[in-house]
């Protein structure tokens, strides 16, 4: 593939991590199906753990289906379902339909983070994976931007919501969905060959026993679970100390996703001149002193400035964790892709644990589980190669 070519291609796989940040829809979607159904934490935090739960099942599977069909057929199958996920909800806003469409948004996005991190590393050919790889999250973090606020839009009527009320983020997200479907689908890009035989779902597994790879899959799980969390709580927090409503309260998803955004975009910068190990413990500490404002804040500045915290240092723990892995065992790209987005059950695992902690203690106890989180980062640190 040219030069010339690889730029082209970098387009519309760009365009695919924008899909990919549909997912963080969950977090401000649960919270209006939870208001507008009734719901108690504890159920309204299926819908997250559901759409997470999924990773667990597909990853591995979709490591091993981009071994016989390729990496951009494999993308193309996820946005195809992602796109059916986001359709269902204009239908209605009842319980199954929620479920359904949810668990629909999950196995896409199982599919398209299992295939598209290794389609980065076919279409740049290479190099700098891990900041390759973080400004491609700051692309997605911009759609987890926007989810927020044209939900909130739409609820009080600031666009046009057609009927669909703060749904109309769905039907927005769903034409989009169809717009990077089609430009990957007519964008030509040359994959390499698999040689030799291609692993079992055992020998996958078996993965696991390489110390990196299975330290890095512990890693991610922390990652992805402090950010679903946060995504979740935040909003839960401000409504529950400062007394918000939650159209008020939605900004602080926002306020987590640009911060989020910030940090993509500056650590791709800065994962290029600084050590990784360098950057990550400055990610890590600014997590760390995030917990402590979210658990004791209850003036506003100290709980903004809480969620911008997190939301910045959590920015690029993903890029760094799935690089290390991936650099590991090169000749097992696919397959630890696999292993690492199975990692992301971690946004089934805490958004659980923490609805069962704020309904026995408050949104305090949503908190400490994702600190636990924050200190398994901390054991992650000296696994950290300065590349």
């Amino acid at each position: 593939m040219s030069k010339t070519t690889n730029k082209l291609a970098l387009i519309p796989v760009m365009f695919c991590f924008f899909a990919m940040g549909f997912v963080d829809l969950v977090g401000i979607a649960s919270n209006y199906v939870k208001e507008d159904l009734g719901l108690n934490d504890s159920t309204a935090n299926i819908f997250p753990s559901l759409v997470f739960f999924w990773f667990l099942i597909f990853s591995v599977p979709t490591g091993m289906l981009m071994n016989k069909i390729g990496r951009k057929k494999t993308v193309l199958l996820s946005l195809v379902v992602t796109v059916v996920s986001l359709f269902l909800p204009l239908f209605g806003e009842n319980f199954p339909i929620m479920l359904c469409a949810f668990s629909l948004l999950g196995i896409g996005n199982a599919l398209m983070q299992t295939s598209l991190n290794p389609l980065v590393s076919t279409v740049m050919g290479g190099g700098n994976l891990a900041s390759t790889l973080t400004f491609g999250q700051f692309i997605k973090a911009i759609a987890s931007f926007l989810a927020p606020y044209l939900a909130m839009w739409g609820a009080t009527q600031v666009i046009p919501s057609f009927g669909y009320d703060w749904r109309v983020l769905f039907m927005i997200y769903f034409v989009v969905g169809i717009l990077a479907t089609v430009l990957l689908a007519v964008t030509p890009i040359d994959e390499p060959k698999i040689e030799g035989k291609a692993s079992t779902f055992a020998e996958c597994i078996k993965l696991l026993g390489t110390p990196i790879v299975l330290l890095s899959f512990f890693g991610i799980m922390c990652h992805v679970g402090i950010d679903v969390g946060t995504n979740t709580t935040a909003p839960k927090i401000l409504m529950e100390r400062l007394g918000m409503t939650l159209n008020d309260a939605a900004f602080a998803t926002s306020l987590y996703f640009i911060f989020r955004t910030i940090g993509c975009l500056t650590g791709s910068f800065f994962l290029r001149v600084l050590p990784n190990r360098t950057f990550f413990i400055i990610s890590v500490v600014m997590m760390a002193l995030s917990m402590c404002g979210l658990f004791i804040g209850t003036e506003k500045w100290i709980l903004y400035t809480a969620i911008a915290l997190v939301g910045y240092g959590n920015s690029n723990i993903f890029s760094i964790c799935f690089a290390q892995a991936l650099t590991s065992m090169p000749d097992k790209q696919n397959e630890v892709s696999g292993l690492m987005i199975m990692g992301l059950f971690g946004g089934t695992v805490f958004p659980l644990l923490m609805g069962f902690a704020s309904d026995a203690i408050g949104q305090a106890g949503a908190v400490i589980v994702m600190a636990i989180g924050v200190v398994y980062l901390f054991t992650y640190i000296n696994k950290v190669h300065n590349s």
